[in-house]
């Protein structure tokens, strides 16, 4: 499952991404499957408006 968010603000879709990544934390513990690596994205978004 690829995790997606959206929202009518960033500050909402970055709210949304947070809960995204608490539940599957949340998910994976529950069923004792291992985290992944965390990553960093290495390219930069750029945001129009």
């Amino acid at each position: 499952m690829q995790p997606c968010t959206h929202a009518e603000t960033y500050e909402e879709a970055l709210k949304n991404a947070q809960e995204v990544l608490e539940m599957l934390i949340e998910s994976s513990l529950a069923e004792s499957e291992t985290l992944p690596k965390p990553k960093t994205l290495v390219k930069s978004l750029k945001v129009t408006l």
